[in-house]
This record gives structure tokens, C-alpha cells and sequence, in this order.
């Protein structure tokens, strides 16, 4: 007596165990893998973690911030001076510019703006090569960093600067003696610059030299 044969299973049956070890068994889960998931909305991020950018930005901030003291003794170095001439009418002391068609005023609008747009880029390439990958808490370090140190070396250049007193500096150096203007910003919008400068440089190191976003291979697109 023979034993009873047993009946091949359907086909549907014979692919499914045929391919019931996937080929892919051997990769690690998707969730692990650096990168982007292109698939069923997965989303993962390699880099450092959003505490470790906060602190690095914290640290860009600071720094930033610190540098002003080096444009605030540029400025005040390099900066024309606007001569002033004291004089009294009528018992009063009164004070005027000796050279009323210079253009001193401008050069030290513009001494502090270029000064800032180069401490500008130099801050944004040495951000960028300390870290390539950017992110937005590095952006923001860039600006306010920039900012702060602009607002620090106003502050410190009119300090070092001559006088404030105009009519107190007049009395001291005498009757028609030229003497400085006090070191100030006519147009506000210089403290600005830094920040531009920082943030444009660095958005275009990172168009042209930072870290691509990974392909999509035939096997991630197959899976989604």
C-alpha cells in the first residue's frame, strides 16, 4: 500500500514561500540608517543633536559678540575725523565744522560698514569650516552675533573716541584751535552690516560647498 501523495500548494502559495526571505533581510531597519526615508513619510536626521546646536550657537553668539571689540578699535583707528573749530559770539562759546564741504562725515559711516561686511564674511567662512552641515541655530548665531558685536563697537569706538562735550573740549584747546568731532554712526543702518554679510557669505558657502542631501537609488524607490 502506497502512501497518499501530497498535492503541490497553489501557485500563490509557491511565491509567496518561494520569496518569503526577503533579499534585504540582511539590511539594517530603515529607522537606523542615516539620511532621509523616502518612504511612507519616514524622516530621519544624521548630524548632532538640536542640544548640541543650541550650545554651539550660544558659542558663536558669544564670540561674535566679542569680536565687536576688534571693529570698535579699527573703527575708532581708521576712521576720518571731522575738524571743529570753537569760537565766542557775544560771551558765548559756540562751535562749527572748519571744513564745511568735507566729507569726513561720510567716511566714517562708511569706514564702520566696510569694516563690518569684511568681519562679516571672515566670521561666516570660519563658521562654516568649524561646522559644514549649517542649521538654522548657526544662521541665527551668524545675525545676532553680528549684530551684538556691531552695537558693541559703536559703543566702544564713540567711547575712545574724542569728546562727547564739544563746548567743554572747545574751552580746553582755546579760540580757534581745531580740535575732532566726536566718533558717531550717521546712518544707523551700518550695524546691520556685519549680520548681511555674515549671512550671505554663509548661504553661499553652503550652496556651493556643503553637504549634499543623499540620492534616491533604485532600491529606496522601488520600497516607496
Amino acid at each position: 500500500m502506497t502512501a497518499p501523495l501530497t498535492p503541490p500548494p497553489p501557485p500563490h502559495e509557491q511565491s509567496s514561500h518561494h520569496h518569503g526571505s526577503s533579499p534585504h533581510a540582511g539590511r539594517p531597519p530603515r529607522a537606523h540608517r542615516a539620511g532621509y526615508g523616502h518612504g511612507h513619510g519616514e524622516y530621519v536626521q544624521d548630524g548632532p543633536g538640536m542640544k548640541t546646536e543650541l550650545r554651539e550657537a550660544a558659542v558663536i553668539t558669544v564670540a561674535l559678540a566679542l569680536c565687536g571689540v576688534f571693529l570698535g578699535l579699527l573703527w575708532n583707528w581708521l576712521a576720518p575725523r571731522i575738524p571743529l573749530v570753537g569760537d565766542v559770539a557775544d560771551g558765548a562759546w559756540v562751535v562749527y565744522v572748519k571744513d564745511t564741504e568735507g566729507e569726513q562725515a561720510i567716511g566714517v559711516d562708511g569706514t564702520f560698514t566696510l569694516l563690518a561686511l569684511a568681519f562679516g564674511a571672515v566670521t561666516a567662512v570660519a563658521v562654516f569650516l568649524w561646522r559644514r552641515r549649517g542649521g538654522v541655530p548657526l544662521v541665527v548665531a551668524l545675525g545676532l552675533g553680528g549684530l551684538l558685536g556691531s552695537l558693541l563697537a559703536w559703543r566702544l569706538g564713540m567711547w575712545l573716541g574724542p569728546a562727547e562735550d564739544v563746548l567743554a573740549h572747545a574751552k580746553e584747546v582755546g579760540k580757534g584751535v581745531t580740535f575732532s568731532a566726536p566718533l558717531k554712526l550717521g546712518a544707523k543702518g551700518a550695524l546691520l552690516a556685519w549680520s548681511v554679510g555674515a549671512l550671505l557669505v554663509h548661504l553661499g558657502l553652503t550652496a556651493l560647498f556643503g553637504p549634499r542631501d543623499p540620492e534616491v537609488t533604485g532600491y529606496e524607490t522601488a520600497r516607496s
